[in-house]
């Protein structure tokens, strides 16, 4: 499929602004690419698809997870904010018939992050944090540190997530801890060198 087929797909599962915050991250997904060395079709195809199913029923979303042999956590049922991640990995299999595992593992973990990401997860989760519509307080932060590392743009996400969950008393992906102390050990064996 080309990228207006998924663009047309996805415009009829979900409302205008998520439609556009979708389309948002797909171009910014492609700018991060071309920056950092990534595949820039697979992460437009990525970034239009990573919320496929944020606006999808939840009895929907858990027949899709079963539907691709996806065994959740306790933790991963008890957190629906994460189904959405997991259902649209899930989607992208079952409903679009994509087998590039690295488009199902950016969408899957484009929520949590995770440890040994690889360069198409860090574009995806990065993109989602800095895309056109988003406005939290320290997103321009978050833009300069993209355009300067990428990984350190990653650190940061995954720090921001892990603190605002905690003030909420929410649970954490294990995911998000693995990948946050992952990148903060690169972090701190790089400045000793």
């Amino acid at each position: 499929m080309t990228f207006k087929q998924y663009e047309e797909i996805i415009s009829k599962r979900m409302k205008a602004p998520r439609f556009k915050h979708s389309g948002n991250v797909a171009k910014e997904a492609v700018r991060l690419a071309k920056k950092y060395g990534a595949d820039a079709e697979k992460a437009e195809i990525a970034g239009i698809l990573h919320d496929a199913t944020k606006e999808t029923d939840a009895s929907e979303q858990m027949a899709l997870i079963e539907k691709a042999g996806i065994v959740l956590t306790e933790m991963e049922f008890n957190s629906p904010k994460l189904w959405h991640a997991i259902s649209g990995s899930a989607f992208v299999q079952v409903e679009l018939g994509i087998d590039d595992q690295e488009i199902i593992d950016a969408i899957r973990y484009h929520t949590t992050g995770r440890a040994n990401m690889t360069l198409l997860d860090k574009v995806i989760f990065i993109a989602d944090f800095i895309s056109a519509d988003r406005d939290y307080d320290g997103v321009d932060k978050m833009r300069k540190l993209a355009d300067k590392n990428l990984e350190e743009a990653c650190l940061e996400g995954m720090a921001f997530t892990i603190s605002d969950l905690a003030q909420r008393k929410i649970t954490i992906a294990p995911d998000t801890f693995a990948g946050y102390n992952e990148l903060a050990s690169l972090r701190i064996r790089a400045k000793k060198q």
